[in-house]
């Protein structure tokens, strides 16, 4: 069992959901095939010279991009037409699985998509081109309850007949007629790194404007200088061939933070924040519209904290969000009155309602736009292509929070941990820097006790009742993964946490507290069974205490030959109480390992075992209380670490006086 301090097994729990739940989407790109040493060839006693043995092929992907080419037109207008043309080879059944359905998101109100080949070729010469009755263009499986979204769609292509040594080739054709920050536009793309699309091109065909500028990165410049277009247009065009590099090369590649190839017309991130404001922001009239709901929520409440904790309580939790990418609806937020009466609405739509009735109490709210899984700041070209989720700043600056309306079981001023400390850009109105960083600490001390209670039979067997009860960023976790999955399959979530935490067995009554009541802490508690748990017929035996093992931050590595070495980071501070009491059969002695005690200014830790009356208890205690302490420091910390989990790792003796069926003791 583990009680996750850096939180991995509890992210894997959040992440299996979500994988889980997801609706089909665009094919996805590969991982890097893992390949093995070439094997040594044999000697050849006749033959004085030794030959280099051959490299071993590195296994086939299930399907490979034999080429990807892109071609983007833009105007003047901020108007785009973009044609992606593929060729697939499929090279093994798990191929033809990924590449049976093909899913195009758009936005029919200012996008067109046409797809006018889907051709298949077999290994023989035949062709087979896909019917247009097998092409669907359906509304998002997002807003499938809300009407208000039906123009964000998905176009789909189901592919039948689909084999390993097909060829598959299409066409798709994506038409921006307008769109709301125009006419200003943008533009950005990476190359392929993993090895699945063998070549890619990429042309940019936009108009020669005084304000459009482009970042292009030093390991992929264009083919050769920009083309112009015809000679009655003013018009530069752009091109990129990139082959996949050897396959001995690719480990050497590494991802860039930024994109490959940037355009952008905005003159400034002031400019775009200024745009997207205009958008964004409520005005005076929508917050007078709004003004008597306002004060029901909160008109009454002592503070301007309690005003903004009222309002944020209300607005994450009321009202359903509807998870669409963030700029899906073009950054058109609809009208605050009507999100409030539809009772659901996107991230944007959420902020746009809580700066309405915020407007009334506590001031202006701004927007923070982040991106969750890149590097994106000042640096770069100012664009909105990488953002990928929305943060809400309430209040004037003197009561201002951050906050995740989007999460709605986020207890208030808590935010997901990958947005903490991260380059955040800010919308509102008269903002004099927009770029700042995501300073969100807990409004509360992080805690996670987790009890145990367990009976051992005469026949081997473990039951046993677990509760948790957190408080902090592995709360947080929690919350999302129960509330996003529906009640019946709670019990598959518990078998996640059971198994990341080291039990085995079957698990049953799986209950929690409700994921809304964000002002308390949460609590899971579930029931698990695994027979054969000790083996009696061995007349002494060795058990672990049935604890989580303590997440433990790594201790600290080697110092660089030249500078400082950094700090040793901690991680939040967290306090861990862990209990366990196992009830044994009748006959059965247990001897107990002895506690300890470590006591250090950045972190404490103690643990007590006992035995009386054929039940064992186990203790454990962990606090940290530091964030952070000095590299100079790292002798000190390893001695806490080796103290702690030496600890761990103590066992109870058991000793049975007889094996004949026994009576067991109950809890």
């Amino acid at each position: 069992m583990k009680a996750i301090r850096f939180f991995p097994s509890l992210i894997s729990i959040a992440a299996a959901i979500c994988f889980l739940s997801a609706p089909a989407g665009r094919p996805r790109q590969g991982q890097n095939p893992s390949r093995k040493p070439a094997e040594k060839a044999p000697d050849k006693t006749q033959e004085k010279t030794t030959e280099k043995p051959a490299p071993k092929p590195a296994p086939k992907l299930p399907a490979e991009i034999e080429l990807l080419e892109t071609r983007i037109r833009f105007e003047a207008d901020g108007s785009s037409r973009k044609e992606v043309h593929a060729r697939v080879k499929i090279n093994d059944e798990l191929g033809a699985r990924q590449f049976a359905r093909l899913n195009f998101d758009f936005n029919r109100s200012f996008e067109q998509i046409e797809i006018p080949l889907v051709r298949i070729t077999h290994p023989s010469g035949g062709t087979a081109d896909v019917l247009p009755s097998a092409i669907t263009d359906t509304p998002n499986p997002a807003v499938t309850n809300a009407s208000a979204y039906q123009d964000v769609r998905v176009k789909s292509i189901r592919i039948l007949g689909l084999a390993p040594g097909d060829m598959l080739e299409y066409r798709v054709i994506t038409t921006i007629s307008h769109q709301s920050l125009g006419p200003d536009f943008w533009f950005e793309h990476s190359f392929d790194r993993s090895g699945i699309v063998l070549r890619e091109i990429l042309e940019v065909n936009a108009p020669s404007l005084t304000n459009l500028r482009h970042k292009f990165s030093p390991a992929t410049p264009p083919v050769e200088p920009p083309k112009s277009g015809p000679p009655d247009s003013s018009r530069s065009i752009y091109q990129w061939d990139r082959k996949a590099v050897a396959t001995a090369e690719q480990d050497k590649e590494t991802t860039p933070s930024a994109p490959d190839v940037a355009f952008s017309t905005f003159d400034s991130w002031s400019q775009l924040a200024d745009r997207l404001a205009g958008l964004l922001i409520p005005t005076e009239q929508q917050s007078r519209e709004l003004s008597d709901k306002a004060v029901s929520l909160a008109g009454q409440t002592p503070g301007p904290e309690l005003r903004i904790g009222a309002i944020y309580d209300f607005v994450a939790q009321k009202i359903r969000t509807i998870d669409l990418p963030l700029g899906a609806t073009g950054f058109l937020p609809r009208k605050p009155g009507d999100t409030l009466a539809s009772g659901y609405g996107t991230t944007e739509d959420k902020f746009l309602l809580f700066a309405a009735l915020g407007n009334n109490l506590f001031g202006p709210a701004r927007a923070g736009l982040v991106c969750s899984s890149c590097s994106v700041g000042a640096e770069d070209l100012p664009s909105p292509a990488r953002f990928d989720h929305l943060l809400t700043m309430s209040g004037y600056r003197s009561i201002s929070f951050w906050l995740d309306l989007g999460v709605e079981v986020a207890p208030f001023r808590v935010i997901p941990i990958q947005f903490r400390q991260r380059p955040v850009f800010v919308v509102g109105r008269s903002i004099e820097n927009c770029w700042e960083t995501v300073s969100a600490p807990l409004p509360f001390p992080s805690s996670q006790k987790v009890s145990l209670s367990a009976t051992l039979d005469s026949e081997g067997k473990l039951s046993a009742r677990l509760k948790y009860v957190m408080r902090g960023d592995n709360e947080l976790l929690l919350r999302v993964a129960f509330h996003q999955t529906p009640k019946e399959n709670w019990k598959n979530v518990a078998q996640l946490l059971a198994l990341s935490d080291g039990f085995r067995g079957q698990i049953t009554n799986v209950t929690t507290s409700d994921p809304y009541a964000t002002h308390d802490p949460f609590t899971v508690e579930y029931e698990i069974t695994q027979p054969k748990f000790v083996d009696w017929a061995k007349k002494t035996l060795r058990i672990p205490a049935l604890l989580p093992v303590l997440g433990l931050p790594d201790p600290p590595a080697k110092p660089p030959i030249a500078g400082a070495a950094p700090p040793i980071d901690l991680g939040t501070p967290l306090d861990v109480e862990l209990n366990a009491i196992l009830h044994l059969p009748a006959s059965t002695t247990a001897h107990i390992p002895a506690g300890t005690s470590v006591q250090r200014d950045f972190a404490t830790y103690t643990s007590e075992y006992s035995t009386k009356d054929a039940k064992l208890t186990a203790l454990r205690h962990l606090n940290f209380i530091l964030k952070e302490i000095p590299a100079d420091r790292a002798a000190d910390y390893n001695a806490f670490l080796h103290a702690v989990q030496s600890d761990e790792s103590q066992v109870f003796t058991l000793e049975r006086a007889d094996t004949t069926p026994a009576t067991t003791q109950k809890p």
